[in-house]
């Protein structure tokens, strides 16, 4: 990732759960010591690197001290998002059939939450680091609640709204000042045009 330049910088990294027992009932492979110290090794290996994760919230036979764990690794990843789930059963799997050591929903619900209090803090401090950055961006279109937006994505696959006074391809690179953050996305103002989208539109033919 490091040395291709057609490559982004941004690398999504599941984690699923910071407790070492837990990871090894989901037969993961790895501690969350290794994990970590792969985390350390990406970010001194590729410069201004993103990371994002999942995390499964109430895995069968989580404690209280299993999801603390989970918290702990969670900060100290300082991930730039995160894809958090409460554990359901799938058909088939062995996690569906441990029913007797399923957590108490209300137990799961409350440290959801928490859990994301912890991703969504290390989320807000990445971007707002990126106020007054100048960014290269890849235009997507228009935004889905606002179509005089224009929505777009950087080097580390973060969405950024901006706006413009003149129509933009989908596939256009350009640069945006950004002025404004959020938890999940930048704000910006559109700076320069660097290569216009050609791509050509296809036209269905029929057979006569």
């Amino acid at each position: 990732m490091g040395t291709n330049a057609a490559v982004c910088s941004h690398l999504h990294f599941p984690l699923q759960s910071g407790s070492d027992r837990v990871l090894a009932l989901m037969h993961r492979g790895y501690t969350a010591e290794r994990y970590l110290e792969k985390v350390v090794a990406a970010r001194a290996g590729i410069e201004d690197l993103a990371i994002t994760t999942d995390i499964i919230v109430g895995y069968p036979g989580e404690t209280e001290e299993d999801f603390v764990r989970t918290l702990e690794v969670a900060a100290a990843a300082e991930y730039d998002s995160a894809y958090t789930f409460i554990f359901s059963p799938r058909e088939g799997t062995e996690a569906a059939l441990m029913v007797d050591q399923f957590c108490d929903p209300a137990e799961v619900g409350d440290r959801f939450e928490r859990l994301r209090v912890v991703v969504e803090r290390s989320a807000l401090a990445k971007h707002m680091a990126r106020i007054g950055r100048t960014e290269t961006i890849m235009v997507e279109g228009p935004s889905k609640r606002d179509p005089e937006v224009l929505t777009g994505r950087t080097e580390q696959n973060k969405l950024v709204h901006f706006h413009t006074d003149r129509p933009l391809r989908a596939g256009t690179l350009a640069t945006a000042l950004i002025t404004d953050a959020s938890t999940h996305f930048l704000r910006g103002e559109l700076v320069e045009v660097l290569s216009v989208s050609r791509h050509r539109t296809r036209f269905a033919v029929t057979a006569g």
